[in-house]
This record gives C-alpha cells, structure tokens and sequence, in this order.
C-alpha cells in the first residue's frame, strides 16, 4: 500500500471495511479492545458534516437550503436528494471526504499506539484506502448480512438490498483487500482478530 510518511514517524495505519451487515464495527471493536486506537470514519464524516461552517455552505449550494433546518442537518431530506442519484452522490461526497481526510490525517499524528484502525463503509469506493498500509475485508454470508441489517435498522428486505446494490460487492473488494476476515459467528472472528494482531504490530 502506498504510504509517503515513514512508519516509523506515525502509526501504520489499517483500513478495515465491508459490505453493509458485515460486522465492520464489531471487528474494530475486537481490535480495540487490544489498545488499538480506532477512527469511525463514518461517524465522523456525520459529525463534521453537522458541525463544520464550511461544509454547511458548500451542501446548501449544491442541495437546497432545505438542506439544514434552523442550522441542522435534514438527513432524511439529504438522503432522499442523493441515494438515487450517483453524480449528486459523489458531488456530495467530493465536499465531505477531504474534510474527513484531513481530520483523519491530524487524529493520526496525535495516537501513540503502532497501528490505527480507520473503518469506513467506502474504504475502497472513495480510493481513501490509498492512504493505508495495510486493509482489511470484513465479510460474511449475504443472507445473514440482510438478516443482521433487518434486525438492526427494523427495516425491509427489499430497503437492505437496495443498500447493498449501491456499494461494491465483497468480490470486487478483495481484489484490494490485503486480509479478509470472514464474521460469521463471533467466537470464529474472535480467534481471527487475535491471530491478525501480532501481525499488525
């Protein structure tokens, strides 16, 4: 994986994704829970696209005003202008992702730990793993993705595959992917996780 910096001069940084329903987050926390420092990009991109004056205007300007309510962020109203339409997506992404990136890049300077953890739903999608040393796939059965989605979000089956359909599938992905963890059952992924993070450090 690319990377400009030395490892010695900042933690290696590990990008974890997968598929919606994949348990990306569960996997993260596993590493976590080895001290591993972890950056939810997708939390953070949600937080800075509430917070930042900046991205604020440049959304209004390209969605409506009734991108914000009294100063707030309409999700609801943002989802429904961009979910189905692939150039405002990525018009709308072109806005946040640097941002992000940015925030992403000082979070790093400032962990002490060997390696980070950056989990984001896009990792691949957005080329942001670029900028990692090493990726990581988190994946499992489609059937039980949609079933853990269902359960999640109490939402339709036909609501999580139209999700799906909007992100890469696992194959695409693991032709990027430099480890690939199957989480179908826990106490599997568990010993996976402990296996991988010798590595990592």
């Amino acid at each position: 994986m690319s990377s400009n910096k030395s490892a010695s001069s900042r933690p290696k940084i590990v990008g974890i994704t997968g598929g919606i329903g994949s348990g990306k987050t569960t996997v993260a926390k596993m590493f976590a829970e080895f001290g591993a420092p972890v950056y939810y990009a997708d939390a953070e991109a949600k937080e800075l696209t509430a917070t930042s004056p900046e991205i604020r205007e440049d959304l209004i300007a390209l969605l409506g005003a009734a991108t914000f309510k009294d100063g707030v962020l309409d999700r609801k109203y943002m989802a429904n202008k961009i979910f189905n339409d692939k150039e405002l997506l990525a018009k709308a992404n072109a806005i946040i992702h640097p941002r992000v990136a940015e925030h992403f890049k000082q979070w790093v300077e400032a962990q002490k730990f060997p390696y980070v953890l950056k989990e984001a739903a896009i990792l691949f999608e957005s080329g942001s793993y670029k900028d990692c040393d090493i990726t990581i796939l988190v994946t499992a059965p489609e059937e039980v993705r949609i079933q853990r989605v269902m359960k999640r979000d109490n939402t339709t089956r036909d609501e999580v595959v139209a999700r799906m359909k909007n992100q890469w599938s696992d194959a695409k992905k693991r032709e990027l992917a430099d480890y690939i963890i199957e989480n179908e059952y826990l106490s599997d992924t568990q010993k996976t996780v402990e296996n991988l993070h010798p590595v990592l450090l």
